[in-house]
């Protein structure tokens, strides 16, 4: 039923007030978040950084402005934040213990870790002990239990964040005294498994891949393991497209004819190497540097068997690993058998007809 008309002459009854917004959500409090970012980064960048996520939630959640005047606002309140912050250090180069060593005999300067700092009396200053070559993860405990403030960095030209310091280890190290007196050392490292640059923030010098070209499998192996490369990072491979390896310890006299990296280029701990070889009955293919692996062995019968260790050269339904015929031929020449006939010779395909 239809409610009933008001009487006339009576006032209606007043519409609903439409409700507040929110201080926090007004588009002047949002502003002033944002600007809030960078006074409180002065103070704190701890607290800094707080404000500049709750400004950023409020700039995004529920806001009616136009997106392009959010990410404004996004953005001006990123380079705020990035503002106040203190730079990084720059020079982080340091000299060798090696070198500081030999500044010391010669001047007597501080450049010796475990010459006193000036203004200490050298009967009493302790020595700085020698962390090179110990994980970064236990150098760093040692030099703490040794009284020490410790920093490390990438002792490479690379200048990536050491993240995990059980994966790094010292090869520089840089001790003196800050202005409160405290202790100082710090650690130039690099991944454990690198050598260790000539000087600090020079390039890693990787070796260089030796040229394996003509030298059987098992002695290129000999060579990349002492090269530093693991055993399951070298793979070989056959030369020519349409050989097969044998089964392993099989080809251990096989020789060399390609392998990636080429040579002179430089092994890191990353590296996968591949070696691509070719039985002794055969050379390796011509131009074994530009095919790729693309040359193919003689194979008169077309039956995937390279005809050097084809017993069937000239039939095409029998091979070494058929020799009683493919499955669903129905004969050969040459006297072989028919495929349905013996059974026999199922020792895994290894042809291309399967």
């Amino acid at each position: 039923m239809p409610s009933p008309a008001p009487a006339p002459g009576s006032t209606p009854p007043p519409a609903g007030a439409p409700p507040r917004t929110p201080w926090w959500r007004t588009g002047w409090a949002r502003v002033g978040f944002v600007l809030a970012v960078p006074a409180l980064g002065v103070l704190n960048a701890f607290l800094g950084f707080l404000m500049l996520v709750l400004a950023l939630v409020l700039l995004w959640w529920g806001n009616v402005w136009r997106k392009r005047w959010k990410a404004t606002a996004t953005v001006a309140a990123v380079i705020l934040f990035g503002a106040i912050l203190p730079p990084a250090p720059r020079d982080r180069t340091s000299d060798t213990v090696a070198e500081a060593d030999e500044k010391a005999r010669n001047a007597g300067g501080p450049g010796d870790p475990s010459a006193p700092a000036p203004g200490t009396n050298p009967k009493v200053a302790p020595k700085v002990p020698d962390y090179r070559g110990v994980r970064l993860d236990r150098a760093r405990k040692k030099a703490e239990a040794d009284g020490f403030t410790v920093g490390d960095h990438n002792a490479s030209d690379q200048g990536d964040a050491i993240w995990m310091h059980s994966n790094w280890t010292v090869c520089f190290q840089r001790a003196g005294t800050s202005s409160s007196s405290t202790r100082t050392i710090d650690f130039g490292a690099v991944p454990t498994d690198a050598p260790c640059p000539e000087r600090d923030g020079e390039a890693i010098p990787w070796p260089p891949m030796p040229d394996l070209v003509g030298a059987t499998w098992k002695a290129a192996q000999k060579k990349l393991v002492a090269l530093g490369v693991r055993p399951d990072r070298a793979h070989a491979d056959t030369a020519y497209v349409n050989d097969q390896l044998p089964d392993e310890g099989e080809y251990d006299k096989w020789q060399v004819c390609t392998h990636d990296p080429a040579r002179k280029q430089p092994v890191t701990d990353t590296t996968w190497v591949r070696l691509r070889l070719s039985a002794p009955d055969n050379d390796c293919p011509a131009g074994a540097g530009r095919d790729n692996g693309s040359a193919e062995l003689p194979d008169r019968d077309d039956d995937g068997d390279p005809d050097y260790h084809d017993p069937f050269p000239g039939d095409r339904n029998r091979n070494s690993t058929f020799p009683d015929g493919l499955s669903g031929s129905s004969g050969g020449t040459g006297g072989s058998s028919s495929g349905s006939s013996g059974g026999g010779g199922w020792g895994g395909c290894r042809s291309r007809w399967c």
